[in-house]
């Protein structure tokens, strides 16, 4: 663990912090409960954070529920790329709210028994302290993975490997992928093995007025995500059961498309492993945050996030009912996850997503 009193990472990072006191309460918890806690790798920082007391950043996930490994499971992910602190934050809180019920609500002990839940807040933990998208070697871990998209992709945003100084820099080619990629590569792929499903959630901001769930593929348009029905089964259950939700829910090849996408390569790992997964991004549009508040545009962290405390506390509780329906969801896939057996919803994506297709 890491010295809450250190001055030079409770200013630079917070949210570890926070992260490392959900962890020292969820260990301390009376009556305990069904908790886990990994270090998926140490990543270095010496030369990106000289005053740091430690030689290394921890890369953490908490599980919670089961420990069936055949147990459906429920994935939350954020802090991929440093600038985007609001995504770590909303994970954070939300965090604290499934520790804090775990005190009183029953009905939750018993769905624990049955799934199991995961957070990764904090993928880039030098990134974040530096303010960096990417992470400390400058490399953009969501465009790090090795895969490239055989259509056109956007200049620049879609990953280039031309230097290190330009923002979506994927790597040099000859380079491995960075070890926070590879890391969540690896526990992600290895968590899936013999799971019914697995649901998972990347909190990210940034693109757009409005709130995104964007699902694979963004290397290609033309190729449909093989679970593309049971996605939209999803969507549908998600829209009648909440119909005053104001997201857009959509392939985020509709929008551009890129080389080396993380979840893309993490999605087609699994589909060779034969595991299902249905890897979701929440896409919070911050250019709202802007137009509310111009100046905030002048601040790096003001392009990605909230900079008003009523706003960023909005931000805080407005994904927590996305949040529990996919915890729920997860527990009760039977009723909306039949891959196989009804390809009714799989015509209905293939409509709406990909008529040039069809």
């Amino acid at each position: 663990m890491l010295n809450a009193k250190s001055p030079s990472i409770s200013t630079l990072l917070p949210e570890l912090i926070q992260l490392e006191t959900l962890i020292e309460r969820l260990s301390q918890h009376k009556p305990p409960v069904p908790f886990q806690c990994d270090i998926l790798a140490h990543i270095p920082c010496n030369d990106h954070l000289p005053q740091h007391h430690q030689n290394s950043l921890p890369l953490y996930a908490i599980h919670l529920g089961t420990p069936d490994p055949k147990a459906p499971l429920m994935l939350f992910v954020g802090g991929v790329h440093g600038l985007e602190r609001i995504g770590t934050q909303v994970l954070l809180s939300y965090l604290h709210t499934i520790i804090e019920r775990m005190t009183w609500d029953i009905s939750l002990h018993h769905l624990l028994q049955r799934i199991q839940i995961v957070f990764i807040p904090l993928v880039n933990p030098v990134g974040m302290a530096k303010n960096y998208r990417s992470n400390g070697n400058h490399i953009d871990l969501m465009r790090n993975a090795p895969l490239n998209s055989e259509e056109k992709t956007a200049f620049l945003i879609g990953g280039h490997r031309l230097t290190p100084r330009i923002p979506w820099f994927r790597g040099h080619n000859s380079q491995q992928m960075e070890l926070e990629a590879d890391a969540l590569t690896r526990y992600v792929t290895d968590l899936t093995t013999s799971r019914p499903v697995t649901l998972s959630l990347d909190c990210h901001s940034g693109f757009g007025l409005k709130d995104r769930i964007w699902f694979p593929y963004a290397h290609s348009a033309k190729q449909a995500f093989p679970y593309i029905g049971d996605v939209f089964h999803l969507r549908h259950t998600f829209m009648r059961t909440y119909p005053n939700q104001n997201y857009i829910f959509e392939p985020q090849a509709l929008h551009y498309l890129c080389h080396g996408d993380l979840w893309d390569h993490i999605t087609l790992q699994c589909l060779r492993q034969q595991q299902a997964i249905l890897p979701l991004t929440l896409e919070m549009g911050s250019w709202r945050w802007i137009k509310k508040n111009p100046l905030q545009i002048r601040q790096a962290l003001g392009i990605f996030n909230p900079i008003k405390p009523q706003r960023i506390q909005r931000v805080l509780q407005k994904h927590i009912v996305l949040m529990d329906f996919m915890i729920n969801a997860t527990a009760n896939y039977p009723s909306w996850f039949n891959h196989a057996d009804n390809p009714y919803y799989k015509q209905q994506a293939l409509s709406r997503w990909y008529k040039k297709q069809q």
